[in-house]
């Protein structure tokens, strides 16, 4: 376990450091925008590109993957909908914290955990799961946060899903992701001074994106106005850490036992990216749909505080 803790202390350390930053005005809070936009645009694409162009095409083709870790998702999401729906927590507010539940911050912290404690192996089962959350899961809730009668109904849900999607392919990541895939499956390497200056900004996103994480929460934190119930933002948090890895991990070992062709290594990959804290820009996303975006944030701050413990646990246990 200690060992664990050593190679895990460094990432969430720099999360850490991007925190106190930003709390302590070292990064002026309007300087996080750059951040995201450094990462989100330049170096996270770079570096899943060069994830996918190096990892064999069958791996980012892994339907058995997609599916089992689509279906937690969706389990996931109904699950903490169900638990949280009140008269007070509303489908705007339930729905983004199903989102920070079933997402977790694969992006800026699973990749570059996971490449680093697993080795290359690990990121095509990575990639599948980013597709699904990115495109299905994310779609999903924001779909059903617009439930609400005065937010439209079901014809409010149409056009946000719409929206989400319309969202999903302006966004770098999927498309960084395609293009690494085709570039493996036709063997194709890009030209050596493009090719440099593409895997330094891959080089960057790791840094960078830990960072920018730590800085993202301390400024949603500052930003809130109201006090939260701890019911309001823990049980979520729990559910991400302790209830999805283990989800997965029973619906993983299920599938295999029906037959389904799911290898252990790649379970293993899906279960620790479950067992990652929410994704922190599932904030930003709350803000711009109108929802309680300072629980949003506590359960997001909790998840990311306890995953160090939680997430190094998993590691120890699994690998």
């Amino acid at each position: 376990m200690l060992n664990i803790l050593w190679v895990t202390f460094p990432f969430f350390a720099l999360v850490g450091c991007g925190f106190v930053a930003a709390r302590r005005r070292l990064l002026p809070l309007d300087a996080i925008g750059g951040l995201n936009g450094f990462v989100l645009f330049f170096a996270l694409p770079c570096m899943l590109y060069r994830f996918g162009s190096t990892t064999p095409i069958a791996q980012l083709l892994d339907a058995s993957v997609f599916g089992v870790y689509l279906l937690c998702a969706l389990v996931m999401v109904a699950f903490a909908v169900a638990m949280t729906l009140s008269e007070r927590i509303r489908w705007n507010d339930a729905a983004f914290g199903a989102l920070v539940a079933a997402f977790p911050n694969t992006g800026f912290m699973g990749v570059p955990l996971l490449a680093t404690l697993l080795g290359p192996k690990s990121v095509g089962p990575v990639i599948v799961v980013i597709v699904v959350d990115m495109v299905v899961t994310s779609s999903l809730c924001i779909a059903l946060s617009r439930l609400d009668g005065a937010a439209g109904g079901a014809k409010g849900a149409l056009e946000a899903a719409g929206k989400a999607l319309r969202g999903v392919v302006a966004n770098p990541m999927p498309w960084a992701i395609v293009l690494g895939g085709v570039a493996s499956a036709i063997d194709y390497q890009l030209p050596a001074p493009l090719q440099k200056t593409a895997w330094l900004l891959a080089d960057a996103a790791s840094p960078v994106a830990l960072f920018t994480i730590g800085a993202v929460l301390a400024r949603a934190q500052m930003t809130v106005d109201h006090p939260s119930p701890l019911s309001d933002y823990v049980p979520p948090a729990l559910m991400k850490l302790l209830l999805h890895p283990l989800l997965v991990l029973c619906v993983g070992v299920a599938a295999i036992q029906l037959g389904v062709p799911l290898d252990r290594f790649s379970l293993t990959v899906m279960v620790l990216v479950a067992a990652l804290p929410s994704a922190s820009n599932v904030s930003l996303l709350s803000e711009r749909f109108q929802a309680d975006t300072g629980r949003i944030a506590r359960i997001i701050l909790v998840s990311t505080v306890a995953a160090f413990v939680t997430f190094s646990a998993a590691v120890s246990w699994l690998v």
